[in-house]
């Protein structure tokens, strides 16, 4: 497979995004206070690097294969930390942490989203699809450690 000049770009800058994240989420599992909230961190961060991975074999011309995994967000039940009436200088931490976070999720998924439409070969939309239905899931995850930690 050779890619366009453009689909080269698209690749690069998905990649660019995925190395931002992954760095995020290594930050923010030494930044935050809950040792759920970093486990949380730690598995995002690998799952980016997955991300990163990927794109980089299809730089290099080859499509890995993707499982269309759409069960972590809906099966990440996380256990919660903070009492929801508290307010402690951890949780607003945390919190801050974690909604930053869903906002770069978000940011991933809608960049997924646009840039599909880039690439004429199928295999490569696909696994940009099964990408961005993964970021639709580390930011559900987030939030519902938000939610199970009054925080949302």
């Amino acid at each position: 497979m050779i890619l366009t000049e453009k689909e080269t770009a698209a690749v690069k800058d998905l990649q660019q995004q995925e190395q931002t994240c992954i760095e995020k989420y290594q930050r923010y599992s030494c930044e935050a206070k809950d040792t759920v909230l970093k486990d949380l961190f730690k598995t995002l961060q690998n799952k980016e690097q997955e991300h990163f991975n990927s794109l980089q074999q299809v730089l290099g011309g080859s499509v890995p294969s993707c499982n269309c995994n759409d069960s972590d967000g809906k099966n990440y039940n996380p256990k919660a930390s903070y009492d929801k009436m508290s307010n402690s200088e951890d949780k607003k931490t945390d919190n801050f942490l974690a909604t930053d976070c869903i906002v770069s999720e978000k940011l991933a998924s809608s960049e997924y989203n646009t840039d599909v439409f880039c690439f004429k070969d199928s295999s490569v939309r696909k696994l940009l699809a099964d990408i961005q239905i993964e970021e639709q899931n580390h930011a559900e995850m987030l939030y519902k450690y938000k939610t199970v930690n009054g925080m949302a």
